[in-house]
């Protein structure tokens, strides 16, 4: 049987979804709904009142509810507690007191607390929710649970839930979960797959409050309802770049523990912030009402994003938080945190549409202000001859156009979404937005309100009552499914990971910071537009940064060694490439440069892509070093890694790229289509004297390098130029340039990055010309020069 798709399973999953969600509707009846935490500060601040308001708007509508507040508390206690959190309960403006009252007491008597702890606890819960149904006639439309409390106690109350809690038959079940959902890939992987052995996906609705804000919420139906305006508008012709953007004024204190294992980055961007950022990237499914054609769209959005490097990132820390740290966490004096509480990210999205539109991403705690917003930036090319002071709003091409998408907070104090007058009237549905009114002396980024077309809404919404809306609604575009999630998760963890040991930049909080955090970009790259002051540099014991040390330039097995930081090292190579290249073309007419795969070359090809404007593509020919004999379209095939970081942003010549022939005829690496031997034709073709201008290899941990292994001594010497050998790694089979071929070049670079290089690199220093034992020995060019790139982790330990 052939397996299905992603898309397919996407769709059974929202059409098994669709059936549960119209048996709710048409036959309704009793919906159970268990708030787990009910006495936690969540519950307190947003989720009973979210479950008062979906009471009022659902009642008299068919369905009976009861609300089941439950926590590990004995009852006593946590009948008192949840009662004090129910005083807070209050009806929209319009509600008379005494109608506001009468429905208070009505879902107060709705409301009952009970101790959940063991099992027994949930069938007792599932046996009384059974009797009251059979008892008042009534038949069991679903249950809902809330999971208000941490991630860790997710598993036991799912296997609770599973075994004994389940809704009989006809009936629906829908659990709803909290953020986080994992510290990193690995962790969110872990965690979705115990809660996959408990729940099917259309049973669960994971939770990113961000989703729920009325701004946020109105993205898609936005460009969906002006589509007609935006079609030629938003895209990388007109789009200057976009701001994502989450600003506090509070710090972290009291949520230190937290704020300690997430930092910044984890709490805000990876969920908030992306979630919006797919908003506004991905393209726009024919009809926004489908569930499984929003989520299909945000997942192809998430695979389009561009990985994230060291280079792409800036992070700070307000200075009162390490004293905040030792505070709270009974930290020693020495104690100094590297925890990120200012981030700023620049993100690209590798499709046609958002090719080389920036989009920044940025969040804070302790800043100047608090407001979050979305602002969709246009580029301008009107010269205006009139002075600025006889520009119109409406007519004037000269103003600055956006597009706002004002989340809340800030100067203009509410929910709004802005248009520049100089754009388009926008269209936005008139019974739930309403225009906002001018209010003198307001200003937004710089010009007046009167520039935009400003809307707000009719009636302003809590994000958590919206959100118990749809998920009573089983309207799931408004929840991170698994797949979404794993895919944010595979974007951030390496950015994550780069930056675990980085110091962050301290700034004062508050308006003293002024300019310290400002950013600027440039490619691939964000910084900071300011130096760090040094009256804020960090404390001891913290480790410096690589801007600190200069390149090492020495010898290593009797060749130059250029040895730096791994930053310094990569931009050192692609201008020594750079400079090959130009004298090259200068000479020549062109240049061929021979790449291995891997790992390592990745921040090589992103340097190349996004920091050397000057080199001369249309003249250079691309060919591999070595590849595994795989579809070239497969994630494991070295042109798949050479296209996705260099190719795909640089303008080389089709006709000038020259991936490996291995897949021919429908075979892989067969030695009756003769591979091999097309390959070394081309390139005597079009090499002269088969002599590359250079040639970029890499070394690995047995000494093996391009893919001559010492296990494989096939293409170590004769008269092949390329040559299949066998890896003893997956997969096994792979083609690969000779080392006669390779000693042919001009200049070769050996490219040696990291820790787990220290052994090998220390061994290759002290044998002779070995290659059948050591095939990296056997690399010195007859007539060129060879030069190793090796960073300090590699050549010092």
């Amino acid at each position: 049987m052939k397996h299905l798709g992603l898309w397919e399973m996407l769709t059974v999953a929202m059409c098994v979804a669709l059936v549960g969600c119209l048996q709710a509707q048409e036959l309704q009846g009793h919906v159970s709904i268990v708030l787990l935490g009910a006495t936690g500060d969540l519950a307190k601040k947003y989720l009973w009142q979210g479950l008062f308001q979906l009471y009022l708007d659902e009642v008299g509508k068919g369905h009976s509810f009861s609300f089941h507040g439950a926590a590990l508390t004995a009852p006593k206690q946590g009948q008192e507690l949840m009662a004090k959190a129910l005083e807070s309960l209050s009806c929209p403006k319009d509600t008379a007191p005494s109608h506001c009252a009468e429905l208070k007491d009505q879902f107060l008597r709705l409301s009952q607390y009970r101790q959940l702890k063991t099992a027994e606890d949930y069938q007792t819960l599932s046996r009384d929710i059974e009797a009251q149904v059979k008892q008042e006639g009534l038949r069991e439309a679903g249950r809902i649970f809330y999971f208000s409390v941490p991630p860790f106690a997710y598993a036991d109350i799912a296997r609770n839930i599973d075994s004994s809690c389940r809704p009989g038959p006809g009936a629906w079940l829908r659990v709803v979960f909290e953020k986080p959902f994992g510290h990193d890939h690995l962790s969110a992987q872990q965690l979705a797959t115990e809660l996959g052995s408990f729940f099917q996906e259309e049973e669960m609705y994971r939770v990113d409050h961000y989703l729920g804000k009325q701004t946020v919420a109105q993205i898609l139906p936005f460009r969906d309802q002006n589509r007609k305006a935006l079609d030629g508008l938003w895209n990388r012709h007109h789009v200057e770049r976009v701001e994502i953007i989450m600003k506090e004024m509070v710090g972290a204190e009291g949520r230190v523990s937290f704020y300690e294992e997430y930092g910044v980055i984890r709490d805000i961007l990876q969920n908030h912030l992306t979630e919006i950022l797919t908003l506004v990237a991905m393209e726009l499914p024919y009809n926004v009402s489908s569930s499984a054609a929003v989520l299909q769209h945000k997942l192809q959005a998430f695979r389009a994003l561009r990985g994230l490097h060291k280079g792409s990132a800036v992070v700070g820390q307000y200075q009162a938080y390490s004293a905040q740290a030792r505070r709270e966490l009974q930290k020693p004096e020495t104690f100094h945190s590297l925890t990120p509480t200012f981030a700023g990210v620049l993100v690209h999205v590798d499709n046609l549409r958002w090719e080389g539109v920036p989009f920044i991403l940025m969040s804070g705690k302790a800043l100047d202000e608090r407001v979050g917003y979305v602002r969709v930036l246009f580029k301008n090319r009107a010269f205006c001859v009139h002075h600025e002071r006889h520009w119109a709003p409406e007519q004037s091409q000269c103003l600055p156009r956006q597009i706002i998408f004002h989340i809340g907070h800030g100067e203009l104090g509410h929910p709004a979404i802005l248009v520049s007058r100089n754009l388009f009237r926008p269209f936005l549905p008139t019974h739930s937005w309403t225009e906002v009114q001018e209010r003198p002396g307001l200003q937004v980024f710089g010009r007046p309100l009167s520039d935009f077309y400003a809307y707000s809404p009719v009636r302003e919404q809590d994000a958590y009552s919206i959100l118990l809306s749809h998920i009573f609604h089983c309207r799931k575009e408004s929840f991170i499914t698994t797949e979404n999630l794993l895919a944010s998760w595979v974007f951030w963890t390496p950015l994550l990971d780069s930056l675990a040991h980085e110091a962050p930049r301290l700034y004062p909080g508050g308006a003293e910071t002024g300019n310290l955090l400002d950013l600027e970009f440039n490619g691939g790259h964000l910084s900071f537009s300011q130096q760090q002051p040094e009256q804020l540099v960090p404390g001891p014991g913290l480790a410096l940064k690589p801007s600190d040390f200069q390149v090492l330039g020495t010898r290593y097995r009797e060749s130059p060694l250029i040895s730096a930081w791994p930053e310094e090292l990569i931009s050192k190579l692609a201008s020594d490439i750079e400079a090959t290249a130009v004298q090259a073309v200068r000479r020549f007419g062109k240049f061929h440069l021979a790449l291995s795969g891997g790992s390592s070359p990745i921040a090589l090809f992103q340097q190349l892509a996004m920091g050397h404007y000057d080199f001369p593509w249309a003249h250079t020919h691309l060919w591999l070093v070595d590849e595994r004999c795989v579809p070239l379209s497969d994630p494991d095939s070295n042109f798949q890694g050479l296209q996705a970081h260099l190719l795909q942003h640089v303008r080389v010549p089709y006709y000038n790229i020259h991936p490996m022939p291995v897949h021919l005829h429908q075979r892989l690496c067969a030695e009756e289509d003769q591979g091999a031997q097309t390959y070394a034709g081309e390139i005597s073709a079009l090499v002269a004297n088969s002599s590359f201008d250079l040639v970029l290899l890499g070394m690995g941990t047995d000494g093996h390098t391009a893919s001559l292994f010492p296990q494989s001594p096939t293409g170590l010497d004769g008269e092949q130029l390329v040559v299949l050998t066998q890896s003893p790694f997956r997969p096994h089979q792979r083609m690969s340039l000779s080392l006669p071929l390779i000693n042919r070049a001009k200049k070769v670079a050996v490219l040696v990055m990291g820790r787990t290089k220290r052994e090998i690199t220390m061994l290759v220093s002290r044998v002779g010309h070995e290659p059948k034992k050591w095939p990296i020995s056997g690399v010195l060019p007859s007539s060129g020069q060879l030069v190793w790139y090796m960073d300090y982790e590699a050549f010092l330990g």
